[in-house]
């Protein structure tokens, strides 16, 4: 489900960034959650006010999402709200190692993950596509924990060793990470865990690529990856969008129902309309919950607000 964070980090040199993230992988699990959630808290403020490690962005990605200005009252609140949320998946992020699976347990709460056991059960794999919500990583813990143990994959960071780190953490919690450069050996991995009845997740309303699918996402255009729809029509494997966002103490996952592809048109044609009701289920979604949608890089070339 990976996230890349050395792009949050503008300016700040790799020897840093690795350094900076070894302690607080190191830190966090020891801490009295309400020490770790005052540290976490200090440091969103302090990108809010200052508006550094993408919260500008941030304002302009929401300002398209809710339909009104950058600086409007609205976006800033909801701005606000979002630096504290994208704080808090760090702070679970890196204390993670130190929760038991009960606590997993009890902090997620799946809605329709019946879903994915009846596709399995009929021998078929599952595609998860999900938006830069909530906290996918601990989804992803609690979806081992329920008996779907999944693969995906994840960006190459610079230094190797912050890469493997992120890579060894995700592999503690029971998730396969496979490397998003080697395109070949990922796209051959996932389709073969597919066809064998396995789950693969895959974070989906960004596209980093030269080969996005042109798409409608909160009624402006952008791309989104076209992989999901590919690997699912590939494999036969079902595509369900999942969201995710936090309820008080609590994450909750909804799996939404199967995208079924068309029987008409081109391959491609068919990738397109399941990419577009991707993004139309992620639009209601991070319309609803915009606060916990943690995306701080640009997603349309041409936002209309």
């Amino acid at each position: 489900m990976g996230r890349s964070p050395g792009r949050y980090h503008p300016g700040v040199g790799w020897d840093l960034v690795s350094r900076l993230y070894g302690l607080a992988w190191r830190v966090t699990p020891r801490l009295p959650d309400p020490v770790a959630v005052f540290v976490f808290d200090s440091i969103a403020a302090g990108m809010r006010w200052s508006g550094a490690g993408g919260v500008r962005q941030l304002r302009v990605n929401l300002g398209q999402v809710l339909g009104q200005a950058p600086d409007s009252a609205a976006v800033a609140a909801a701005a606000a709200t979002g630096a504290h949320s994208y704080l808090r998946y760090w702070r679970e992020f890196f204390g993670l190692t130190g929760w038991s699976r009960d606590r997993i347990r009890d902090t997620v709460l799946f809605e329709s993950l019946d879903r994915v056991a009846a596709a399995r059960d009929a021998g078929r794999g599952v595609v998860l596509a999900l938006p830069h919500s909530g906290n996918w990583d601990l989804a992803g813990a609690a979806l081992v924990l329920n008996g779907h143990p999944f693969t995906t994959v994840a960006q190459r960071l610079r230094p190797e060793r912050l890469y493997q780190r992120f890579v060894s953490h995700r592999a503690a919690l029971g998730i396969e990470v496979l490397p998003a450069d080697e395109t070949r050996r990922a796209v051959t991995a996932l389709a073969r865990r597919l066809r064998d009845g396995e789950v693969v997740c895959l974070v989906a309303d960004r596209d980093t690529s030269a080969a996005g699918i042109g798409v409608r996402f909160c009624d402006a255009p952008t791309t989104f990856p076209a992989g999901p729809a590919q690997l699912a029509l590939r494999t036969g494997a079902a595509l369900m969008p999942a969201t995710l966002w936090y309820d008080g103490p609590q994450l909750r996952v909804r799996i939404h129902p199967e995208i079924v592809p068309g029987d008409d048109g081109t391959v491609r044609a068919r990738v397109a309309a399941m990419t577009q009701e991707l993004a139309d289920v992620f639009t209601d979604a991070v319309r609803r919950h915009p606060h916990d949608w943690h995306v701080l890089q640009p997603v349309w070339t041409s936002p209309t607000r």
